[in-house]
Formats: structure tokens, sequence, C-alpha cells
């Protein structure tokens, strides 16, 4: 017996319809237990879970309605439908208002029934993906604006809360796109200057003839368009925090300029001839290595050893792989409310393929990919189409088409499960890629019964 199979128990007070049920879901895939009667099949329930329930209107010992609200209250999850020959619409209604999911009337089509059982299970199927997706969310952790749950997140929490309070200048290091700048203003809101301004310096996006005087302000007069005085952003950030971004990408003559700032927390303006005292708390950014471009003499050693008192290192989106879900989340909520779209969730299919892409632009990019995806939707649901990453679909695809399995490897030793596996997953969703998500139309493709479609999906993407 397949041990992922769907369990389907089956109420029925005459053996005849029980035997006909038994043997037709069976020969269909199904593990099918049968109950004579109400208090047969809650006995059941009471210690087995089941994935279906067919229960009939008309018991011998109580209603099938009396079974499937006592049934509800054991099992809230389980799904059922009920049948009957004595359908009316009144205990039509009664029956879904209690909780059923379809009602089938006899004499039925075996095609009808079968549809009706296979539409029921598709929607638990998506109703325990939809339970998966909120569990993870509410287990993941908001700090701010940064959104993450795994490990190393957690750490850099903790390392939030325990330097924020204090004065020690921070270097926040990190890839491209992982959230440097979160981070700092993590920093700030946790801080006794949350009340105070946060003024950003992109060291990389600045001119180098108009750096001094963004950071330290100019007098009027001083060089040609100086037609005003001008705070600098130094000043501006006084009894705040001064946020360095990409501080690697500053000039040497710039970097001894910053250095006197820095230690003596002091600024002149340019063209003028009195110091201004600031008191500004400094992070700075860098998704370089600092430590190299010291040694390589592009950067200040002086000024390292002040600005690196205390480092975050954050890491890529790929290292931290437990946060996707959450974070591919946040954002479809936002950008579905920024676009006005009401796309509501990630098909299985789209999560599969968001988890197996490394996202080397790390955060930023999985949040572009997201508004792309939801800007270009047509629907309310992600699917791997709509996802807007076909190229780097494909590539993964192709990659395992045109895979070369060399027999030879054998004599190595080598795991035929995970090989057998890596085809069937690029083929379900290649064949999903061509049908629009359309599971039917998909198995039909393959080959497969809609059954046999659905075990090898669940196979693949276990709960």
């Amino acid at each position: 017996m397949v041990e992922n199979q769907a369990s389907i128990l089956v109420v029925d007070d005459e053996l005849s319809m029980r035997e006909l049920l038994e043997y037709m879901l069976e020969k269909e895939g199904y593990r099918v237990i049968c109950a004579a009667n109400g208090k047969e099949a809650l006995s059941r329930i009471e210690k087995d879970r089941y994935d279906l329930m067919l229960c009939d209107i008309r018991l011998g010992d109580m209603t099938g309605l009396e079974v499937l609200k006592a049934s509800k209250k054991k099992n809230p999850h389980v799904t059922v439908i009920m049948i009957s020959a004595f359908a009316t619409t009144e205990t039509a209604v009664e029956a879904m208002n209690q909780g059923a999911f379809d009602y089938v009337p006899k004499p039925f089509q075996n095609e009808e029934l079968l549809h009706a059982i296979a539409n029921a299970l598709e929607r638990k199927t998506l109703e325990r993906e939809k339970r998966v997706i909120e569990n993870e969310l509410k287990s993941s952790v908001h700090f701010g604006k940064i959104v993450g749950n795994s490990a190393r997140m957690q750490h850099i929490y903790e390392m939030i809360r325990q330097v924020a309070r204090t004065r020690s200048s921070i270097l926040i290091t990190g890839e491209s796109g992982t959230g440097k700048e979160l981070i700092a203003k993590a920093i700030h809101e946790q801080s006794d200057r949350a009340d105070q301004p946060f003024v950003t310096i992109n060291c990389g996006g600045i001119p180098e003839t108009l750096l001094e005087s963004e950071f330290f302000g100019h007098r009027k007069g001083s060089f040609t368009g100086a037609t005003s005085d001008k705070k600098g952003l130094m000043e501006i950030a006084h009894q705040g925090t001064l946020f360095l971004d990409e501080v690697a990408e500053l000039s040497v003559p710039m970097q001894v300029k910053l250095l006197r700032a820095v230690q003596e927390r002091i600024i002149r303006p340019v063209g003028g001839t009195q110091d201004i005292a600031v008191d500004i708390r400094i992070i700075s950014a860098t998704n370089k290595m600092l430590e190299d471009q010291v040694i390589a003499g592009n950067f200040r050693e002086d000024l390292f050893y002040r600005l690196n008192v205390i480092e975050i290192k954050i890491p890529p989106l790929r290292d931290r792989k437990g946060d996707l879900l959450p974070l591919a989340q946040h954002f479809l909520e936002k950008y579905s409310r920024e676009l006005g779209k009401e796309v509501t969730k990630f098909s299985s299919y789209a999560i599969d393929l968001l988890k197996k892409y490394d996202f080397p632009g790390n955060i930023r990019e999985l949040e572009n990919l997201i508004e792309r995806s939801v800007a270009l939707s047509s629907t309310n649901i992600l699917l791997p189409d709509s996802l807007a990453m076909s190229i780097h679909k494909k590539r993964w695809i192709e990659g395992v088409r045109n895979r070369r399995f060399d027999i030879d490897e054998v004599a190595q030793g080598v795991n035929l499960d995970s090989i057998l596996e890596e085809i069937e997953r690029a083929y379900i969703e290649k064949a999903m890629e061509c049908t629009d998500g359309n599971k039917n139309k998909a198995a039909d493709l393959l080959g497969l019964s809609l059954r046999s479609f659905r075990y090898r999906v669940d196979k693949l993407n276990p709960n």
C-alpha cells in the first residue's frame, strides 16, 4: 500500500453500497475503510484521521448530519461528502452549513463521485498548503521592518538589542541587497536616539567633487555655485545617527578628512574658519571585504578601526532559505496593496521554484521579482509562469534535461532515488507550466491519472 495515498472513510448502512464504494475507490488507489453505522464511524474517527469521509444521510442508528457534526468536532480538517437517495434542497443546504464539502445524490455515476472526491482532496491540499504558509508567517519575526526567523537572523536581532544603546561605531557587512540599511535603521530605532535624525550618505553615489560639501557643508562663496551657506549631512545628523552606506567607495583623500570628524566629532564646512561640534552615532556598511581593502592600500587602517568597533555580518538570502517564504509573502501582500490587486498566494510549484533559486541579488532581487510578478499577474495566485523569472526556471529545467548521466558513475556510488526525483520534478514542473497550473491537463500530458499525478506531487512536496 502506498504510504502517502489519501484515506477515505465510507459510512453507509447498506452492505452492497459499502462493497461497491470500497472496490471502486481502492481501484483508484485510495485507502478505504468502511463503517456500517454512525457509532462505528465516530469510533473510527476517534482512533484515526482520514483525509475524506463519504457519509450517507440515512443511517440505522443516527443521521448522517449528526455524524458530520460530531466528526467535525473530533477532526475539524476532515473533508466530508454526503451521499443519499433522498436528496432535497433543505438537506443539501443543511449539510453544507454543517461543513460538508459536497452533496452527491444516489444513484450517481461513478465518474461523478470520483470527480467530487478529486475536487475535495485537491481543495484539502490547497488548504493544507495555506495553513503551512500561515504557520510559517506566524512564527516569523518582524524586527522593525526586518522579516525573518532563521537562527542567523535571531542572532542578528540579539546583537541589535545589545549594541543599540551604546555609542560604539558599527560596521555592517554583507552582499548587496541583504538589507544592511534596514539593520542600521533598526539599531537607530532601538537606541536612545530614536527620536533624532537618521541620515544616510551614499558614499558611492555622490561625485567626488561634491563629497566634502555633502559631508561637512559649505559657506557662501567657497566655490563656484556656492550661493549660500549649506549645512552638511553630518551636522544635520547632530544628536542622531549617521549611516555611511558603501563606505569602501570613499577616496583616500576623503577618508583622511572623515577620520578627523570620526575621531574628534568635529567638522569644518568648506570655506569655513571655525569647527562645529557634532554628536553623532556612526554606522557604516559595505559589500566589500574592508580588511582586504586595507591590505591593498585602498582604505586607511586607522579609519577602518574607528568604524569597525562592532561588526554585524548579514548572511545572503541563500544561507537563510528558511526566511524566503515569509519574505516572499510579505512582499506579495505589500505590492498587492500598493498595486490594488488581489493576488493572495503562491502555488506550491511557484514556492518550490523560489526555493530552488539562489537569488544572487538577495532580498532586493526577491522584492523586485515579487513586485514585477504581482504587476503582471492576471490571476489571484502566482503560478510559476507568472513569477516573471522564466529565464531562471528554464535554465534549471534545461539543466536537468540536458544533464548527462554517466552510468560508469555507479562504480563510485550514486543516489538513484535523487536522480529519478530530479527528473520527475522537472517534468512535472514543465507540465504545469504548459497547462497554466491545471493539474488535470498536466496529468494528461504526462500520461498519468489525476490520482497518480497528485500522489507524485505530494511525494515531491511533503508537508
